[in-house]
């Protein structure tokens, strides 16, 4: 059912620098800092507030989605309900942001959760990946070990020769660890086939989007032994159909998809196609987890360390314990429904 249309609305909109704590470095990018989008939408009595990075790679950057927001201002501010933002903004960054806000608003509004509004059980404490970048062996080795209380892992790779030694790298510094992999695009056919004696003598469990877009077809035929998971080559429900029967997991990250309400839409899509679900982050703040965190509790794989990262995150913000990310209501989705 499509909710009844809101009163007016305030709009306002800013982009924050989130520096992060150290040099992050994936196949083809090192990252230093990550910007975000932090909107806010006041009714005249409460506020919700969303955050969004965008899609680096596809040039969806804060500043493009401030420019996209300031077109449609006046649609928003005449208030607009979370269905009609589906076809007032497409897919990305800018929509996610006002999605997020919308079901922030409308939570302390009704003074109720987000998680309720979706129709969800109550959440608990997700098991999540902690994010290894791709650097020397030795590197990563020692940064594994400074994880913690970690029980999974995420291991960047890159298009060089030293891949297998980082991934035994991070087996021997955490053998108990359940361990993914995630190679942005920047393997082959053959660089994945000679992959494989590493990742399976170490357990790997998941390979993240081992080729570039455009190149699907490379997984034609594959029957690899380890679950394929897209990243890059699903961005919405769109690209659902042409990856079936050809990878086992879909990564599906807010800032891609545009928001809670086409992740759910696309998560229960996802699921009735066949594939395992994930969810991931672009970076940023504790904000930006708020909502993914409620899309977490329907997936097998969780990917929210964001704010890990950056060098100050929001208070309230989330809390990791034991390899678990815990995200109280307090931070996004219902601040007590006090106004704001």
């Amino acid at each position: 059912m499509t909710p009844e249309r809101h009163p007016p609305l305030e709009l306002t909109a800013h982009i924050e620098k989130l520096p992060l704590k150290h040099p992050f470095h994936i196949t083809g990018y090192t990252f230093t800092a990550c910007d975000a989008l932090v909107v806010s939408l006041t009714d005249g009595e409460f506020t919700g507030h969303g955050e969004g990075l965008g899609v680096y790679y596809r040039h969806d950057t804060p500043a493009t989605m401030l420019v996209q927001l300031e077109h449609v201002r006046e649609s928003i501010e005449r208030g607009i309900t979370r269905d009609e933002l589906l076809q007032l903004l497409p897919a990305g960054g800018a929509r996610n942001a006002i999605d997020s806000a919308l079901w922030d608003l409308e939570a302390r509004r009704d003074r109720t959760t987000v998680w309720q509004l979706a129709g969800l059980p109550r959440p608990d404490s997700l098991l999540t990946t902690y994010t290894l970048s791709a650097d020397d062996p030795d590197e990563v080795g020692e940064a594994a070990r400074s994880y913690e209380g970690a029980r999974a892992l995420k291991l960047k790779l890159k298009d060089d020769h030293f891949n297998a030694e980082r991934v035994r790298a991070v087996r021997r510094a955490c053998p108990g660890a359940w361990l993914m992999v995630d190679a942005n695009q920047g393997l082959t056919r053959d660089s994945l086939a000679q992959m494989l004696p590493a990742f399976l003598d170490a357990g790997v469990a998941v390979v993240e989007q081992p080729f570039p877009v455009g190149r699907e077809d490379w997984f034609d035929g594959l029957h690899y032994p380890v679950p394929l998971a897209a990243d890059e080559s699903v961005q919405d429900g769109s690209d659902l159909p042409g990856l079936e029967g050809r990878v086992q997991v879909i990564n599906i990250k807010l800032d891609k998809c545009g928001g809670l309400t086409a992740g759910l839409a696309m998560a229960r899509e996802a699921s009735q196609r066949g594939f395992r679900l994930m969810v991931g982050n672009m970076g940023g703040s504790s904000l930006s987890m708020g909502p993914a965190f409620v899309l977490g509790s329907l997936c097998a794989v969780v990917d929210l360390d964001g704010p890990m990262f950056i060098q100050a995150d929001r208070e309230p913000g989330v809390s990791y314990r034991d390899g678990h990310i815990w995200c109280p209501d307090s931070v996004w989705g219902n601040a007590c429904a006090f106004p704001a």
